[in-house]
């Protein structure tokens, strides 16, 4: 969070997370080939490049843009639901990958699997809804020793979770976790990126 990011948000997926806020990005979009996502992407010089969704995984072509986007030096990182398997991501991609909550609607879709699949230059993300959500995602992430695979964040569901209360449950359990917010949101709001 924080670094100057380009985003590439590939449409689809096979979710419906009850707070998910990209819900446009389901279906339509524009048709594109990896090259032609690769000059879009070279037209802002990053150094950072994220490849989101819908849900990124269920595109053919990710695992060649992935990698094509590694090959030509940038620093890659994939946000994902966590749903699909990870095992074919280029290893030099950074894979965020969601446990699912009870709150989002599809827990049961979680590929636990993926959990060992995860390295140190990974993190895993809870999007949190209310306590319950928070309650269940402490117990997770005690129990599987989450924080000792890679990084944890706990980020709250846009407009249904503040981020206060969720700072104050982290700092009351002494939780090891990092708070994440959704940093775009809050500099210019809910449509950027459509």
């Amino acid at each position: 969070m924080g670094l100057p990011t380009v985003f590439v948000r590939l449409t689809g997926c096979p979710l419906r997370c009850g707070y998910c806020d990209t819900a446009y990005a389901f279906s339509g979009g524009k048709n594109m080939s990896v090259s032609e996502i690769m000059e879009a992407v070279v037209s802002y010089s990053p150094h950072y490049v994220t490849v989101t969704g819908g849900e990124p995984l269920a595109q053919v072509n990710s695992l060649a843009l992935l990698t094509a986007l590694c090959d030509q030096g940038y620093s890659v990182s994939l946000e994902t639901s966590g749903a699909l398997d990870i095992s074919r991501v280029d290893t030099r991609v950074s894979r965020i990958v969601d446990i699912k909550t009870p709150g989002s609607g599809e827990m049961e879709k979680n590929h636990w699997e993926n959990l060992t699949r995860l390295t140190a230059h990974d993190e895993i993300k809870f999007v949190l809804c209310d306590k319950a959500d928070y309650d269940w995602a402490r117990q997770k992430l005690l129990e599987l020793e989450l924080d000792t695979i890679c990084p944890v964040l706990f980020s709250p569901a846009y407009n249904q979770l503040g981020p206060a209360d969720l700072a104050a449950w982290i700092l009351h359990d002494r939780l090891p976790v990092r708070l994440q917010l959704q940093l775009h949101k809050l500099l210019w709001g809910e449509c950027v990126g459509r």
